[in-house]
């Protein structure tokens, strides 16, 4: 399995969501996560980084979406200035435009789902 850091873009503490639970497989799977949102709170022991500053992070590998196309657009740049090695638009969060510019700028993009990438050991 993997130890690539992971920011996990619309983390929430709510426990019905996907994004918390990515955040419980990720731990599961000892995969170091960052929880980023425009919403506070703390994710299993993890505070929740406030989306809207813009935080500089280093060594981000993969960027797992759990916003909607409509919701990320103000924050592509922001993301692509990480420049991570991969982003994963999870069901829901698929965005042709954004997945061209990461392209474009040699990032690999997958339409998929963290969830079962972690479960089926593909992450």
């Amino acid at each position: 399995m993997s130890k690539k850091l992971t920011l996990l873009l619309g983390a929430t503490d709510n426990r019905s969501k996907y994004s918390f639970v990515a955040a419980d497989f990720l731990t599961k799977a000892q995969i170091p996560f960052i929880p980023i949102s425009i919403h506070k709170g703390e994710v299993l022991g993890n505070k929740i980084l406030d989306l809207q500053e813009k935080p500089l992070l280093e060594g981000v590998h993969t960027i797992t979406v759990y916003l909607n196309k409509y919701h990320q657009k103000e924050w592509e740049e922001y993301l692509l200035s990480l420049n991570p090695k991969r982003i994963i638009f999870n069901p829901g969060a698929e965005n042709n435009s954004f997945a061209m510019k990461a392209n474009q700028m040699g990032i690999e993009v997958l339409n998929d789902c963290t969830l079962v990438m972690i479960k089926t050991g593909q992450y």
